[in-house]
């Protein structure tokens, strides 16, 4: 498992007409992050079932392992569920322990209300389908509201809100993958390159990329922020190398010392970015 690729798929038309802001992808960067681990892909997509069914086929066929956010609710724009089991071919099955548990909240909310903890009323119905499942999948427990997602074949489904997600991911990555954790022998170096232009940088990025195979040469330009002091203020790239630890301990003074090369002052970056 140890080159295993972490995906997010994102789902929901809020988040393509932009009425909401996705959240799930800086927090699944940063759970990632805090594990030693990384995420490779993020795909967005909407509210259409068979979009969302094309997407998880492809998905399957991976290795890799997939978190997807959102539409696993049951009102009628919610599709992944269905998909995951459309796309898998498979039926789905109200699983036992999430009809215990939405059961647990119906009767919670209830608060002693005949009405409102009716099991067969048509409201608490259309509730128990939060808990059909592709045939096979089991929970991820949910401690917002005790509503779970689920997995299946290292696909982790869960819902939208950034407030549940996020402790459902963390569960998943801390219950499966710790064996994972803080395994890959990762360094990354960065320097600020005032007023440079990356056409003049690319052929000495080009030569340390190839003498050096275990490193990426990495160059972010920026047209500046006149809001901020020093180089930050005017053009700049923020040039660097990442990669195994003792190849980008090699390759980072043969970049440096390449830019110097070039004419170009170098500025050193700090803790805080700057």
């Amino acid at each position: 498992m140890t080159n295993k690729k972490f995906r997010l798929i994102v789902v929901g038309d809020e988040i393509l007409s932009g009425k909401r802001q996705d959240k799930h992808m800086a927090k699944m960067i940063e759970l990632l992050s805090e594990r030693g681990l990384a995420l490779s892909q993020v795909e967005y997509v909407g509210d259409d079932r068979e979009a969302i069914t094309e997407v998880l086929k492809r998905s399957f066929a991976t290795n890799d392992v997939v978190f997807s956010t959102g539409g696993i609710g049951s009102t009628p724009d919610d599709h992944t569920r269905q998909c995951a089991a459309a796309a898998l071919n498979l039926p789905l099955e109200l699983h036992p322990q999430a009809q215990q548990l939405i059961t647990q909240r119906i009767l919670t909310m209830a608060e002693g209300d005949p009405v409102k903890s009716d099991l067969n009323s048509s409201d608490n119905l259309l509730r128990m389908k939060m808990g059909e499942f592709p045939k096979g999948s089991q929970i991820i427990p949910n401690p917002f509201n005790q509503i779970p997602g689920f997995y299946i074949q290292e696909h982790y489904f869960v819902p939208g809100f950034p407030v549940m997600a996020a402790p459902m991911m963390t569960w998943v990555l801390d219950h499966f993958y710790k064996d994972l954790f803080h395994q890959v022998d990762f360094l990354e170096r960065s320097f600020i390159v005032p007023l440079a232009m990356e056409a003049s940088l690319t052929p000495l990025m080009e030569k340390i990329e190839n003498t050096y195979p275990d490193v990426k040469v990495f160059s972010l330009p920026s047209v500046g922020d006149p809001q901020k002091s020093g180089v930050f203020a005017k053009r700049h790239i923020e040039l660097g190398v990442k990669g195994q630890s003792a190849q980008v301990e090699l390759a980072w003074p043969k970049l440096r010392q390449g830019v110097q090369d070039l004419g170009h002052i170098i500025h050193d970056l700090h803790n805080n970015g700057e």
